[in-house]
């Protein structure tokens, strides 16, 4: 016979709380639960909250100044010039070997778009810029779009529509509700808008690492993946595609992700805290 691990596990000699006792019981009827290390003190929260300040000034100093005959390289610049200067650090400089301090994703490029002197905004592009900051240990990440000029009808409605499924994933997200219904909410948004949604990225886990649990989907099922629990907080970041949700990665670099089609792409995103009634928003 095998043992089943419960992943929820309350140390010992330790009083179970009354959210141990929920969570408990939800993993008793078989529900995947969280690791109880996943719930965020008062004050992680608080740390993660300062980043998320800085990363948020760092996109709005972007928005600022960001325009066409410009170069990405130029955008990292920025990002990086402020990230030093308020005692932060810029979590995508060398990463698993990523080169720059952000992610800047032009048109058919989805995301992890690396900055170049060679890459000069025009007129009619739309670009995401993805930003992640540590203060004090504490991990923050967020991403926007900005249209460059004026854009085609076709690449707005794209805009909207991602930033749409963003605030549509985030209303969908309950407390002990499960991560599938954040999943649903985005695919059925973007299908009666004519979109679709990349399957090969997630949102996750993030706080006190780059990158933990929970995967979030931005497709599939109610009532599937992983039980919310107030103290968790996670990134949604759906990418909207135009085309197929189909992507590749450019093998010039290894980074860029791509649609398959190479029409284009859209995301925003934002660092989420699970309260007892929904989320909070923690890189505003």
């Amino acid at each position: 016979m095998f043992t089943v691990r419960k992943r929820w596990r309350v140390p010992a000699g330790v009083e179970p709380t009354a959210l141990d006792r929920k969570v408990m019981a939800f993993e008793s009827r078989g529900v995947l639960v969280p690791k109880r290390s996943l719930i965020r003190t008062p004050e992680e929260i608080e740390g993660i909250r300062q980043s998320g300040v800085i990363n948020t000034a760092i996109l709005d100093l972007v928005g600022e100044n960001i325009h066409a005959g410009m170069s990405t390289l130029e955008i990292d610049e920025m990002v990086h010039k402020y990230t030093i200067e308020h005692g932060a650090i810029p979590a995508c400089l060398n990463y698993e070997g990523f080169p720059k301090s952000v992610c800047t994703s032009i048109n058919e490029v989805v995301c992890h778009g690396i900055p170049s002197a060679k890459e000069i905004l025009k007129e009619g592009d739309i670009i995401n810029v993805d930003c992640t900051t540590i203060l004090n240990g504490f991990y923050a990440d967020a991403s926007r779009m900005f249209i460059i000029g004026k854009t085609t009808p076709q690449k707005e409605k794209l805009v909207r529509v991602a930033k749409e499924c963003l605030e549509i994933g985030m209303e969908a997200a309950k407390p002990w509700t499960c991560v599938g219904d954040i999943g649903n909410a985005i695919e059925k948004h973007a299908h009666k808008n004519g979109f679709s949604v990349v399957r090969d990225l997630c949102g996750h886990g993030v706080g006190v690492k780059f990158h933990d649990d929970p995967e979030v989907l931005h497709y599939g099922k109610k009532g599937v993946g992983m039980l919310l629990v107030p103290g968790m907080v996670f990134t949604i970041e759906p990418m909207i595609n135009m085309g197929t949700w189909k992507v590749f990665i450019d093998s010039a670099d290894g980074w860029t992700v791509v649609t398959e089609d190479e029409l284009p792409s859209a995301q925003w995103e934002h660092t989420f805290l699970v309260t007892e009634t929904g989320l909070e928003i923690l890189t505003h």
